[in-house]
């Protein structure tokens, strides 16, 4: 097995506890995992920073105050610590004994929502860096299944910028049904899921309307957005009642009810965030009067990993990488995506 020294322990950020960045632990003394015989051992050229690192962290997703029980995507408590980062390019370096050993060297982006882990299929799903270790090291482990090969020009560091945020945009358009000639409205839109929805749906041929700031609408224009409205704004004011066929919805908060207002009779809802505020206030009426349907979109559907790899190889969709950070100042990192004057990606270079 090829590692990073002879006594065989690697660099890697590991996870502690729940709280601040302090709890973001640079090690240079981890274990190298050893791959079982049906996983590949990855060695990690650059991970993404995502907002499930950054929620995970402060105990987010737990929907009892103060406590840690429920602070994980499964709704279990975390196993610590544990090695995060979902946003994985690297190189197959070894393979299990049921993996083909041809695959040694592959250059491969790894789908980050696991339906197989530790050798193990699982009933529901896990998540790359939260229910098991993740890319915030020199090497991590995952199922051949998992791990894509990707022909592509681009740079590791832009292949990075893709797993996590394009295959959760992809999964929202195929959850919701996205049809060429149709409208649809997204929120968040210059953040990393945001902004490749805005590109994905694009390339599906919907119109698309982008709700972000004013100063990166142009952004978001020269992305393929056909329409901008300033986040804040009155959505209706400015685009009417029933005036769309689908939203894809990262923010949810106070403005949440409008969104059902402008969507037209059999529409769809697909979210897959909250960063406005997770509690919303639904008129049930709204809901049924107009046929609406709804999707809450977490684990991928089989197809949509596959299709974003062929996309990123076609050349049909490109990176958008805000900044990028060595592994050792990850807590910079978390703190520059926290700002949230970004658009696009922000990446960690973990190759030495």
């Amino acid at each position: 097995m090829t590692t990073s020294n002879a006594n065989n322990t690697m660099r890697g950020v590991q996870l502690i506890g729940h709280g601040g960045p302090e709890m973001l632990q640079v090690r240079h003394d981890l274990p190298v995992p050893s791959p079982k015989p049906s996983e590949v051992l990855v060695k990690v050229a650059a991970a993404g920073v995502n907002n499930t690192d950054v929620n995970t962290r402060i105990g987010w997703y737990s929907k009892n105050d103060g406590d840690s029980a429920d602070a994980s995507w499964a709704g279990e408590a975390l196993q610590l610590p544990r090695i995060q980062g979902a946003d994985v390019c690297g190189e197959i370096v070894a393979v299990g004994s049921e993996v083909d050993a041809k695959r040694i060297g592959e250059r491969v982006m790894i789908e980050p929502c696991l339906t197989e882990v530790n050798g193990q299929a699982l009933e529901h799903f896990a998540y790359f860096g939260s229910e098991c270790d993740g890319g915030f090291a020199e090497y991590a482990v995952v199922a051949a299944k998992h791990a894509f090969k990707v022909e592509s020009e681009l740079s590791d560091i832009e292949l990075a910028s893709f797993p996590c945020s394009y295959s959760t945009a992809e999964n929202l358009l195929t959850r919701a049904r996205l049809k060429a000639g149709e409208r649809v409205l997204v929120t968040g839109a210059s953040g990393g899921v945001g902004s490749a929805a805005v590109q994905l749906a694009k390339a599906r041929g919907a119109e698309v309307i982008a709700v972000t700031s004013a100063s990166k609408q142009q952004q978001l224009i020269e992305l393929g957005a056909d329409q901008c409205v300033a986040r804040g704004d009155s959505l209706l004011k400015a685009l009417g009642s029933n005036s769309v066929d689908v939203v894809i919805d990262l923010v949810a908060g106070e403005q949440w009810p409008e969104l059902l207002e402008l969507m037209r009779p059999l529409g769809r809802y697909a979210v897959a965030g909250a960063i406005g505020g997770p509690h919303v206030n639904l008129d049930v009426r709204t809901l049924y009067l107009k046929d609406l349907s709804f999707f809450g979109c977490t684990k991928l559907e089989p197809e949509v990993f596959g299709n974003l790899v062929a996309l990123i190889e076609q050349g049909k969709i490109k990176p958008l990488v805000a900044a990028t950070f060595p592994l050792e100042q990850i807590t910079e990192a978390q703190q520059v995506f926290q700002e949230k004057g970004h658009t696009g990606k922000i990446v960690l270079e973990v190759a030495s």
